[in-house]
């Protein structure tokens, strides 16, 4: 052997430690990207039925907020009544009653006239005190 035989050797060694070091992380990745593969399966496998009982969980929640639309329309609908209600009694009992103030206002006032015109007439100089409604 010769010595440019032996540099051969010896580079060739060299070039095949360089590829098993440089081999030992491509090893290591690709055990990576089996884990990864797997990972992703395993997520996969345990998302679709999530994703089921989301979609579930939209759907009955869409059904309850129908009920409570029906609710509030029955709601919005009860006050209409109520507010209609209001002023039917409003205009029902209201003027009725107004018009019994009115008249026993003109009443009281007659009689307080017709008492203070009896009461000049026999000479009295009193005059009945006036009630804080009355002017």
């Amino acid at each position: 052997m010769t010595g440019g035989d032996i540099a051969g050797l010896i580079a060739a060694a060299v070039f095949a430690i360089l590829v098993a070091l440089l081999a030992l992380p491509i090893i290591k990745l690709g055990k990576v990207f089996d884990e990864l593969t797997a990972t992703i399966k395993s997520l996969n496998s345990e998302a679709t039925p999530l994703l089921g009982e989301v979609t579930k969980t939209v759907s009955t929640t869409n059904a309850q907020l129908a009920k409570v639309e029906d609710i509030t329309n029955n709601f919005s609908d009860a006050s209409a009544n109520v507010s209609a209600l209001s002023s039917l009694v409003s205009s029902t009992v209201g003027q009725p009653l107004i018009k019994v103030a009115s008249f026993s206002h003109g009443l009281r006032k007659a009689m307080k006239q017709d008492g203070a015109g009896a009461a000049e007439n026999s000479g009295a100089t009193s005059t009945p005190k006036a009630g804080p409604w009355e002017s």
